[in-house]
Parts: C-alpha cells; sequence; structure tokens
C-alpha cells in the first residue's frame, strides 16, 4: 500500500483499498459536544468543494452513511490528551476522541488526505475528492509543540499571525509564542501606560516612522482564534534587558535616565530596567496585570536573555538592592529580579517562562526554562526538576539561512545555516539527560526572529517547510522518524502551500 502523506505521521495507520468520495450531499454528522468541530471541518472544506456540507446532529442508534461523523467519547487508549482515532471507508468518516483536541487533531489528518487544493478558496467542480480508506490511531510524544514569532523587530499584521496559527494547527503544533516586545518595539497595548504605544511602538527609519501595535481588541481576537484551534498563546514580555523601546518612553525606569531613542539596529544593549527601582516593579506588575486579563493561558514568557550587568554594577540603586538582599553579585542580582516577577505571577496562578539565561545566580520557584544556547541549560533545569522547552540555535531557528547558498537566498542571521534535514534530526531529549529526568522535557519549540525578516511573505519563507520537520520531531514515535520518507510526503504538501498562496522553499532546491 502507499505510504499516505500525513505530517506528523501517525502513530498507528493501516491503509485500505477503496476510496470515501466527498460528494454534493454530503454531510457532518456531530453531537452537542462537537458542533463547533463540525462548523470548523464545514469551513474548511466548502470553499473549494463548493459542496454545502450540511451539519446535522447524530441519531442515536442510526447508522450514517455518506458523512462525517465527529464523536468525543472515552475510547481504549491510554495516552495523553489529544489522542484520537479515525476510520475511513466507502460509507463513512469517523473521527473519535476522548476530548474535543483530539477529534480536532483528527480532523486536521482528514484534511491532509485530501489534494493539496482543499486549500482554495474558489471552487473546483470538476476535482475528484477522495479519501483513501483506512484506520488510523494516533496521539502526541510531547505536550509542548511550539512556533515563536518574534514581532518587535518587525510588526507583522493580524491577518499574518492567524496564517501562522492555521499552519501551527494544520501540523498539530499547540503552543504560540509570542515575542510582543523587544529593544526595537513594543507592540501591545496598555491602557495604564500610553506611552507604550505612543512612543515604544515606533521607530525612525529613513526618516519616516516606522513600526505598529495590537490593541488589546486585536489581541483578544487572534487569542480566541488559537483557542478555536487548541492553540495556547504564550505572550513575552522581556525582562530586564532587551527594554530600550520602553525605557524610550519612560527613561526614569532605568538606570542613568537616559534620554534614549527606540533604536534601529539590532544587537545587545547596556541599558536596561533598574533592579534596584521599586518604580521599574511597579511599572512590569502593572503592564503584567493587562496580559493577565488578555491571555489566560497559564504561562507567561518574561525573557531574562542577554541582560549586561554594566548598569547595575554602577548603579547607586542596584549596589543598595545587592546590600538589602544580601545578594553576591550582579547575577543574583538577576535572580532576584526574575523571582520577584515569578512570585507576582504566582499570586496570579500563571508560571514564568525565561530563556536559560535565567539559571543564572539561582532558578525561580516553578520556572519552565527554554534552552537556546545549546540543551545544556535544559539539562541543567531538568536535573533541578524544573520543565524544559528545548529550543537549541542548532536545530530551532528558523532565522538562519536554509542552505549555505547565500547569495540565493534572503539574508538571514550571520551566516549560520540550519536546512531541513537538520532540524529533521533533531532528539529533544538529550542522550545524557538520565531517563527519571526526561518527564521534564515538555518537548520543543522553533522560533522565528526577525531582524532580518521585515515581512509576511519572508517570514512564510523561513518557516516552510522547516515546521513540518519540527512538527513531526515533538509529535510522532521515534520509529517513524525517517528522513527519505518524510521528505517523499512532504513534497505533496507543496500542492497545499500553493493553493493557500504561502511563500516556501522547497527542499529539493539547491
Amino acid at each position: 500500500m502507499n505510504t499516505l502523506n500525513i505530517i506528523p505521521y501517525p502513530l498507528k495507520s493501516d491503509r485500505q483499498e477503496g476510496f470515501f468520495h466527498l460528494l454534493p450531499d454530503t454531510v457532518i454528522t456531530v453531537e452537542t459536544t462537537t458542533r463547533g468541530l463540525g462548523e470548523y471541518l464545514a469551513q474548511q472544506l466548502r470553499p473549494s468543494t463548493g459542496f454545502p456540507f450540511d451539519i446535522q446532529d447524530a441519531a442515536q442508534g442510526k447508522q450514517p452513511t455518506n458523512c462525517i461523523l465527529l464523536v468525543s467519547e472515552s475510547f481504549p487508549q491510554t495516552s495523553e490528551d489529544g489522542s484520537y482515532s479515525l476510520s475511513v471507508d466507502s460509507d463513512n468518516i469517523l473521527i473519535k476522541a476522548p476530548t474535543g483536541i483530539g477529534v480536532f487533531y483528527g480532523i486536521q489528518t482528514l484534511l491532509q488526505l485530501l489534494p493539496g487544493e482543499i486549500g482554495r478558496q474558489e471552487p473546483l467542480p470538476e476535482k475528484n475528492w477522495e479519501i483513501p480508506q483506512l484506520t488510523i490511531e494516533d496521539n502526541p510524544r510531547f505536550s509542548w509543540r511550539g512556533m515563536h514569532l518574534d514581532v518587535g523587530r518587525h510588526f507583522m499584521p493580524k491577518a499574518f499571525i492567524k496564517t501562522y496559527i492555521d499552519l501551527m494547527a494544520r501540523y498539530k503544533m499547540n503552543i504560540f509564542h509570542w515575542h510582543l516586545t523587544d529593544d526595537q518595539g513594543w507592540r501591545i497595548e496598555s491602557r495604564q501606560h500610553p506611552k507604550l504605544t505612543e512612543i515604544s511602538a515606533w521607530r525612525t527609519e529613513n526618516g519616516k516612522s516606522y513600526g505598529g501595535y495590537y490593541s488589546q481588541d486585536d489581541v483578544r481576537e487572534i487569542v480566541e482564534y488559537a483557542q478555536e484551534r487548541y492553540i495556547t498563546v504564550v505572550p513575552e514580555i522581556e525582562m530586564p534587558g532587551h527594554s530600550l523601546a520602553v525605557l524610550a518612553a519612560y527613561p526614569e525606569l532605568s538606570c542613568t535616565g537616559g534620554p534614549f531613542e527606540v533604536p534601529t539596529t539590532w544587537g545587545v544593549f547596556d541599558d536596561v530596567f533598574c533592579a534596584g527601582n521599586e518604580n521599574a516593579f511597579t511599572f512590569l506588575e502593572h503592564v503584567l496585570t493587562e496580559v493577565f486579563d488578555l491571555f489566560p493561558g497559564p504561562y507567561i514568557h518574561i525573557g531574562g536573555d542577554e541582560c549586561p550587568k554594566t548598569r547595575w554594577k554602577n548603579c547607586p540603586k542596584c549596589q543598595e538592592r545587592i546590600r538589602q538582599e544580601g545578594l553576591k553579585d550582579e547575577k543574583e542580582l538577576q535572580s532576584f529580579f526574575i523571582q520577584r516577577i515569578g512570585r507576582f505571577l504566582a499570586e496570579h496562578d500563571k508560571h514564568l517562562v525565561g530563556w536559560d539565561e535565567i539559571l543564572e545566580g539561582g532558578l525561580a520557584p516553578d520556572a519552565t526554562v527554554m534552552s537556546w544556547r545549546g540543551v545544556q541549560g535544559g539539562i541543567t533545569a531538568a536535573k533541578l526538576g524544573h520543565p524544559v522547552v528545548m529550543t537549541p540555535e542548532s536545530h530551532c531557528y528558523f532565522d538562519h539561512y536554509q542552505s549555505s547558498d547565500f547569495l540565493n537566498e534572503p539574508k538571514a542571521f550571520e551566516g549560520h545555516v540550519l536546512p531541513l534535514e537538520t532540524v529533521y534530526a533533531f532528539e529533544p531529549v538529550p542522550a545524557e539527560l538520565p531517563p527519571e529526568m526526561a518527564r521534564y522535557v515538555l518537548g520543543a519549540q522553533g522560533n522565528v526572529w526577525t531582524e532580518y525578516i521585515p515581512d509576511s511573505k519572508q517570514a512564510e519563507y523561513m518557516i516552510l517547510p522547516r515546521m513540518c520537520a519540527l512538527a513531526e520531531v515533538v509529535w510522532s514515535a521515534t520509529h517513524h522518524r525517517e528522513l527519505k520518507p518524510f521528505l517523499a510526503r512532504l513534497a505533496d504538501h507543496y500542492a497545499y502551500f500553493d493553493a493557500v498562496g504561502l511563500r516556501y522553499r522547497h527542499h529539493e532546491q539547491r
């Protein structure tokens, strides 16, 4: 039998002879718990097929025919949330799962079994919409299957954020890490601190104001859009470093008092939040309180990376804080800063996430560590009993070049190369981590930093098809991880990218 061109590849699959054909009178049959999912499926199928896909309630005891049946109830499978079964015969299709998220993932698999043209927004009246007869049982390997997007360096429009979320959903990824603030821009409306959108959201480039921000209504809309696709949005509010855009609006929160401008160059800047200034903590608590209201998920990412200690070493307030708290040095001052913010988050039932620099000087209780400078930070955190997300630059930074043919690739980060094959070879659980510690590895994440990605079309090119490779890494069982079959399956997905109008790099491109 032919291999199923599904990414990520399911745990168990059995292909049979024959097909189910979508027809003008095919219906979607739902229970009360799956009606919203039925509407979602119909919305995906109607534009390209031109068929109505009426939604009907399941009739108890009646065997449906020529329908797609969505069932959310317990069935024999002991796996984490997200498991589902899919069966297709000539009469009907059944997607069955313990929870709505499993039904949703079954829908994504079903959509991938259709020709890629299913992504078109115009009807194809002559198209034969057939789905192979089969049975599938499936569940994810990791609970954190993430994609990150930096909108601080270059603002990305709301429509693209939704496209990004749709791509994540198609490949069963479930964490959208939204990097909303950095030195070069603040991208989220604060009603308590309006200068963040009046000043911090904009910089001057070529004599013109450049930037943008998301209103609180925009954020709510995007969060709801993600929730409907079973994706948790994790906002990142950078501190204590990467905060120069904030200091341009509120220089009194720095060690020196400024003045500052929102920078137009990349890199690491010495001016950061003053760790000895109570007003800095008051400001951050105000901002985070607004963030809590917008993001109902359990995680808040506070950055914590690349914070120079230059200003702190020469700041009387910071040095006094070190003395008052009995700290040894500026590294412990950073730990004090992170732990204080961590306590504030905990008081509001939120979990702190930070880059692996938050290990310096001692971890905050309950902190989740994102290991980006290799995997060693993740190993250290796991051995301390802390949750870990592996996102090493060597395998997960999609701002790096996709090949060494630099002249024929879009400008990327400092000549670093991350080909598709390297992403696919990534193993999130390091071999040197003792087996009893492996449970602390929640999963992995692809990062898209945008210093050299000025617009959404280039962002599409940088993530596709590397996102597909990482999706399989974090979902599929390791025995399905073979590069050659993956590349063969991947080729079938380009038709979908074309139908949707996405820019991507073909894996055979040299």
